[in-house]
Formats: C-alpha cells, sequence, structure tokens
C-alpha cells in the first residue's frame, strides 16, 4: 500500500476511533469485535482501485470518494425534523409501514407501522441489538461479507443503527415496508453507513422498498448494505430507490440468500447523485429457487453509475431472469457487470441475462460485460448486451404524425423504459417512479 492510500485511509482510521469512544458502552461483546475485525479489514483492503486485473472496478474511479473528506459522522440530534422531509418520499399514503432514517439513525417519530402483522418484527437496529441479541447474531454480516470489499468492511466497522425486519414463519405482510435513509447535507462531507437486516421465514410473503435520497448542492456520501434471508417456499419483493442529490456519492451493496422454493424478486432504479454503485449478490443456496432481477437507470450531465450483479446457482432446478436498462444522457456514463454463476452440482439452472442501453447524446458511454460461469453440463444459460440510439425510423414516423421532435423522443424513451416500470405492481410507486422518469428526461442540441 503506497503512502498516498493510507494518508487516504487514515482519516476513516481516525474517525472510527472517535467513534467508538462515543459508542462503546451498551454494545453487545460480538458487535464490538465484529467492528474490530472490520475496520482491520478496511485498513488492509483499502479503497478498490480500477487498475487493470481488479474487473469488478475496472469502469468507476472511486478517487473522488477516497480523496474527499467525507469522513464525519452526523449526530443523532435530529428529533426536530418534521414531516417535510418526506414529501419526496412519500408513497403510499398512511397505509405503507415505514421506518424513516437521518444520516444513518432512525427517526422513530416519523416512522409508522399500520399494517404491520402482530406477531412480525421491524425496528430499529440499534435498539434490535440491545432487545433482541440473538435476532441480529443470526445472520447479521454473515451473508455480507467484508473480506473483499473495503467499502463493506467500513459499513461494518461503523455499524451503528439501520433496519431489523423479521418476518416468522406462514405470514404474509399484505402492505409494503418502506425504509427511506435520508442524508442531511448539513455537514460538508457527511457520511452515514445505512444497514439492513431482513429474514423472511417459510412461506411467508413481503415486500421491501429501500429509498435513498438527500439535498442538492451538497456533498455527502452514503455507504449501505443490506442482507436479505429468504426461507423455504417464502416470497419476497424488494425496490431499491436512490434520489440523491446532485453532488452525493451513492455505495449500496446487497446481500441474498434464497433457501428452497424460495423466491426473490429486485428492482433497482438509479436517478440522481454524481456517483451511485449498486453491487446484487444472490446466492441460490436452495434448490427450486429462483430470482427475477431488473433494473433501470437514467443519467445526464456527468453522472456515472455502476451495475454489479452476481447470481449465483448453487443448487439444481434453479432460475434466474436480469433485465437492466440504461437511458445515458450528455456527458454521463452507464456501467454493467452481470455474473452468472453455475456450480457443478446446480444441474437443470436456467439463466438468462440482458442489459440495454439507449443513449441519447453522443458523448454518453455505456460499459456493458455479461458474464456467464457454467461448470454443470445440462443447463440453458444465455446473455447478451445492447447499445444504440433512437431509432431514426421510428422517430421519423411520429413525426411524420404531427409530432414535434421532443415529444416523440419522450415516447420513445418511455417506451424503452417501460418493459423495467411495467414489471412494478404497486401502482403508487409505479406512478412515482414515472414522475422521476420524466422529469429526468433532457434534451439539447447534442442530444441524438
Amino acid at each position: 500500500m503506497t503512502q498516498k492510500t493510507i494518508t487516504q485511509e487514515q482519516k476513516y482510521l481516525d474517525a472510527w476511533n472517535s467513534f467508538i469512544a462515543g459508542n462503546a458502552s451498551g454494545v453487545p461483546g460480538n458487535i464490538h469485535v465484529l467492528r474490530e475485525s472490520a475496520i482491520a479489514k478496511f485498513s488492509e483492503l483499502g479503497f478498490p482501485t480500477h487498475r487493470r486485473g481488479n474487473e469488478e472496478w475496472k469502469y468507476t474511479d472511486v478517487r473522488s470518494i477516497a480523496n474527499f473528506p467525507f469522513a464525519s459522522l452526523v449526530s443523532s440530534s435530529a428529533d426536530h425534523v418534521d414531516d417535510k422531509v418526506l414529501y419526496p418520499y412519500s408513497i403510499g399514503g398512511t397505509v405503507w409501514n415505514r421506518m424513516v432514517f437521518l444520516d444513518g439513525h432512525w427517526l422513530q417519530h416519523l416512522s409508522s407501522l399500520p399494517s404491520l402483522p402482530k406477531d412480525a418484527i421491524a425496528m430499529s437496529l440499534a435498539n434490535a441489538m440491545a432487545s433482541h441479541p440473538h435476532l441480529v447474531s443470526k445472520d447479521l454480516a454473515h451473508h455480507a461479507s467484508y473480506q473483499h470489499s473495503g467499502f463493506t468492511a467500513l459499513n461494518t466497522a461503523f455499524l451503528q443503527d439501520g433496519a431489523l425486519v423479521v418476518i416468522p414463519e406462514n405470514i404474509e405482510v399484505a402492505e409494503p415496508i418502506h425504509l427511506i435513509f435520508l442524508s442531511s447535507g448539513l455537514e460538508q462531507g457527511s457520511v452515514s453507513h445505512p444497514r439492513t437486516l431482513v429474514s423472511v421465514g417459510a412461506n411467508s410473503k413481503a415486500t421491501i422498498i429501500e429509498s435513498y435520497g438527500g439535498p442538492v448542492g451538497n456533498p455527502y456520501l452514503t455507504n449501505a448494505v443490506s442482507e436479505y434471508v429468504v426461507g423455504p417456499g417464502a416470497n419476497l419483493e424488494t425496490f431499491h430507490l436512490q434520489q440523491h442529490g446532485d453532488e452525493a456519492k451513492h455505495i449500496g451493496s446487497t446481500h441474498v440468500k434464497l433457501t428452497n422454493d424460495s423466491n426473490f424478486s429486485s428492482r433497482v432504479f438509479d436517478f440522481g447523485g454524481s456517483i451511485s454503485r449498486n453491487t446484487l449478490n444472490v446466492m441460490m443456496a436452495g434448490e427450486g429457487s429462483s430470482c427475477h432481477l431488473y433494473g433501470l437507470y437514467m443519467t445526464n450531465d456527468s453522472q456515472h453509475v455502476d451495475n454489479q450483479v452476481f447470481v449465483d446457482h448453487a443448487a439444481p432446478h434453479t432460475t434466474s431472469r436480469q433485465v437492466y436498462k440504461g437511458v445515458l444522457n450528455g456527458h454521463s456514463r452507464g456501467v454493467f457487470h452481470g455474473n452468472i454463476t453455475v456450480r457443478q452440482q446446480a444441474q437443470k439452472t436456467d439463466a438468462q441475462q440482458m442489459d440495454k442501453n439507449l443513449l441519447l447524446s453522443d458523448d454518453a458511454e455505456a460499459d456493458t460485460k455479461p458474464a456467464l460461469w457454467i461448470y454443470a453440463d445440462d443447463v440453458k444459460c444465455g446473455h447478451g448486451a445492447t447499445c444504440g440510439k433512437l431509432d431514426d425510423t421510428a422517430l421519423f414516423y411520429l413525426r411524420s404524425r404531427g409530432m414535434d421532435e421532443e415529444a416523440a423522443r419522450r415516447i420513445l424513451i418511455h417506451a424503452f423504459a417501460n418493459e423495467i416500470l411495467d414489471n412494478v405492481g404497486l401502482t403508487p410507486l409505479r406512478v412515482h417512479l414515472e414522475r422521476f422518469v420524466s422529469a429526468s428526461l433532457r434534451f439539447d442540441r447534442q442530444s441524438s
């Protein structure tokens, strides 16, 4: 590790020492050990580089994060915050269950769980570590390994608060559980490390929405880690909405474990931030499990969005589907790396993967790398990727019917995005997303 890199990491090591000094009391011993192990690993790994040989970070340069002093944790003095901050994220009215976090800290006075079943648990992770330590230690950090990820190690080292959701077996949660993680941006270079831990019992069903956002104009870093465990025969649907301000950096890592005959679906939507990186790891450990993974990213100006999707078929008779789409404008860049691994014992695997990109500007760039690693001989797998501009013939047809150029472009772009939006069965959420899609569309003389 070079002297420069040591200097970059040192501010986080110093911040961790201050954090531990103020957050050591009342924390279970195993959490303290976990924090110490994670900060030691971060000190060893440091921040990832995009140098040759590190394929996962080949197209994403995090020097703007490493060099900027994103090390100040914001205190939890946020009880004065009113519900006005929730307006951009209010979906589902008063029926949906809602947990709100500001700068990584739970805001109980803005959270409500009106339709949560009696035996289900949705609570602050900080409170759960004290009142339900067995539920936390059962899965925390067991699926999101920090051994090879500096950002995950950093999140684990600063583990303090987040969301714990536990759905016992044979329970259907009829209304979604909406986890809203906000950054105040009150302090220059503030950073938060939200943590989410969700366990869905056998034959149960639930929907989890993770929303991330914050103000425009101020640089801040959100470094989030989520772990999902889906029990036998259970069905879990998740949504990930990134609506950060224009100067924000977002690093998100989601790790999923599927057991026998379980079903998992994920829909990722990226609209904000200057740099956004989403890693989704799905371990298909149970026979007969399935996952459906969709993503839509829309970029303008010099935005950079990176989606890394890893599906590990470790059991036979498993099924996975991946469809990601990008709409790229200005000087922005979209990155997609999809990796499907089929282990030797995972016979009868059915896996398909596709990434499609629509380039609205000559200066926009899409880097896509779908990959298959197959070690079984009785499988059905396929992958593909496309990059292109708006179809001139379709554009001409719409304009010949009396539409102006901008209206014609909007119709074609919406048609491109609708394959992902149409997979959103929650009407209030789909309407919310359609508004963001419309707001993200910009046209100038450079657009193609």
